[in-house]
């Protein structure tokens, strides 16, 4: 089974964003890199203003899953941040996704507080003070069963 990874695109707050997702779900990033670490490239140069600005993260949470993203560089066109994908998290229990949703919501817009749903799942959605869709989901009982 392949793993699924959200890579997701900023406006230049690209570490403030992960470094706010690392503080709700613990962990280190796998790898981190700026623009300004490239080798020079005479044809692209680096403008000074996006050396700091991140060109890669991979973030692990948990058994497989991640998360990666980067900023643009200045010169491209900005990032619209619209509701064009959402992050959904599968929570083992009721209190991980009340921990989970009041982390990651924290400064947001909760467009679906979690509660107990027709479908049988305690589920919710939010919009993080980053732009990015998120969803929260428990299955109390497994799929299938």
């Amino acid at each position: 089974m392949p793993e699924l990874v959200t890579y997701l695109t900023f406006n230049g707050n690209c570490e403030a964003a992960f470094n706010f997702y690392k503080s709700v779900f613990g962990g280190e990033f796998a790898m981190i890199s700026r623009f300004g670490e490239n080798p020079p490239d005479p044809e692209r140069p680096v403008a000074e203003a996006d050396k700091e600005r991140i060109m890669h993260v991979s973030y692990p949470i948990g058994q497989g899953s991640s998360l990666m993203g980067s900023d643009i560089m200045s010169p491209m066109p900005k990032v619209t941040q619209g509701n064009n994908f959402s992050i959904s998290i599968n929570a083992h229990s009721k209190a991980e996704a009340d921990r989970y949703f009041n982390g990651l919501s924290a400064g947001g817009n909760v467009t679906m507080p979690l509660t107990d749903t027709f479908w049988g799942a305690y589920f919710g959605m939010f919009t993080d003070k980053f732009g990015i869709n998120w969803m929260v989901n428990f299955d109390a009982e497994p799929e299938g069963k």
